[in-house]
């Protein structure tokens, strides 16, 4: 079991090299929190525009795509939310090359800026009704922008906050990247709640919308404030001094690191699926199929949301505690367990019933998204940490997240059946329990270890850790 105790482990420090290992221990609790709330802010940007996307799908379906069939304009404007995520890989691996070789300070400020602008300039889009088809293009475009800046901005949060963080607390601090998340959903669900409450329909309609969206542009100022402010992180640094900066790290990446990508990218596969079912398409399947009006579900959500940011740092705790494998499994166990019983619930078209029913599948999706978090950067060297974890995440997110309230939705239409998703949910899940329990224990892992002592794993075989 890995070490609990509440100190820094200095032991393996050495005063007499300028090494990674003696600048992390330099990193007090008071930088910690401002390396933690600068990551977080430009996360919640980013999920952000993903939630307020999400919870005014009906609204966007409705002024951005022909009128007469609400059906095909709903599948539509999943769709476009499915293709922005095709620029996330190439955003991936465009800011992580960047990042691991000029620093993870500086990429994370272009990310930041990037995806406020594109979620401010939705705000602004033309409807249908003025433009016509260029409505939907135009919505396409910035989603897309959205979606490649936000390639870079996951991963690289994460690393940065872990590349900072305590060997043995790892999980319990980098939990606060998917608090930042979740807070992120429901701040745009109390937002949207607020907005729908306080307009009348016609209101909304007509301009209330775009307020969410235009939120985006303070938000991301501040982000950019915040994280400028901030030194570069103990491990890029000492990388740096050392002249081990790589150069080509995207073919470093795949030579060296290919099998645990594809084990690491399994698992994160529930984790994509899991957490835009809970987020994005619940709030739709409760008015779809359970007949809920828009207040109601949004109502719902935001009460499971606030459950789920609760949850984040217990699970942090928890994984820092019984260690990475046995996370890994509690997700898949938790996922497969309250499927059934969340879509049910969530079926209902009442308020209490439905909100239950989406903390249920709040609790696998949160264990994924806190292990996920922290197996980003554990599982891969400095030297290639940004590349390899972004790829990882983003690729995952890609085929499985982007996708997952279009292929909901086909998924009903196509048999009829309400409960098909939890089938897609459970198969998923499995192949993630097939990944995730390849990977190799690393929760007592030094991420500022010298790069000599880092061992290539195998997944599925055990090896000595570095430290």
């Amino acid at each position: 079991m890995p070490n609990n105790n509440n100190h820094f482990d200095n032991s393996h420090f050495n005063n007499d090299h300028p090494d990674a290992s003696h600048m992390a221990a330099q990193v007090d609790l008071s930088t910690l929190r401002k390396v933690i709330a600068a990551s977080a802010i430009g996360n919640f940007v980013e999920w952000f525009d993903f939630a307020v996307y999400g919870f005014l799908a009906v609204v966007i379906a409705n002024h951005f795509f022909p009128p007469g069939d609400p059906s095909l304009a709903l599948l539509q404007t999943f769709a476009v939310f499915a293709v922005s995520f095709a620029l996330r890989p190439l955003g991936g691996v465009f800011f992580g090359m960047l990042g691991d070789r000029i620093g993870r300070k500086r990429v994370l400020a272009m990310t930041v800026m990037l995806m406020a602008g594109a979620t401010t300039l939705i705000g602004l889009l033309p409807t249908y009704a003025s433009i016509g088809l260029l409505a939907p293009l135009a919505l396409a475009l910035a989603r897309c922008i959205q979606g490649f800046s936000a390639g870079g901005e996951y991963a690289g949060a994460c690393a940065f906050v872990m590349e900072h963080a305590p060997r043995t607390r790892k999980a319990r601090y980098g939990s606060f990247v998917p608090v930042s998340t979740f807070a992120a959903f429901a701040t745009a669900a109390a937002l949207t709640y607020a907005i729908s409450t306080l307009l009348s329909e016609q209101a909304m309609a007509d301009w209330g919308w775009r307020v969410p969206f235009l939120i985006a542009a303070p938000l991301g100022l501040v982000g950019l404030y915040m994280r400028m402010r901030l030194d570069e992180s103990p491990a890029f640094q000492a990388l740096k001094a050392q002249h081990a900066v790589p150069h080509s790290p995207l073919g470093e990446t795949l030579r060296s690191h290919g099998a645990t990508i594809v084990c690491l990218s399994a698992f994160i596969s529930a984790t994509a699926l899991s957490f835009y079912m809970f987020t994005t398409y619940f709030t739709t399947y409760m008015q779809v199929v359970g007949g809920a009006s828009r207040t109601t579900a949004l109502l719902a959500s935001l009460g499971a949301l606030l459950f789920a940011a609760a949850l984040c740092p217990l699970i942090g705790r928890y994984a820092d505690r019984v260690g990475r494998r046995r996370t890994i499994l509690s997700a898949g166990i938790a996922l497969i367990a309250a499927v059934f019983p969340a879509y049910t619930l969530a079926a209902s078209g009442e308020w209490l019933s439905s909100m239950i029913g989406a903390a249920l599948m709040a609790v696998g999706a949160v264990i994924c998204g806190v292990v996920t978090a922290v197996l980003l950067s554990e599982q891969f060297p400095t030297r290639v940490r940004y590349t390899a974890s972004a790829l990882c995440y983003n690729v995952s997110y890609t085929i499985f997240g982007g996708t997952a309230p279009l292929v909901a939705t086909w998924l009903i239409d196509s048999t009829g059946y309400h409960l098909a998703p939890a089938y897609y949910l459970i198969a998923i899940t499995l192949l993630a329990l097939w990944g995730g329990m390849r990977l190799p224990e690393t929760a007592d892992r030094a991420l500022d270890a010298d790069e000599s002592t880092w061992r290539t794993v195998t997944p599925g075989r055990e090896q000595p850790l570095a430290r």
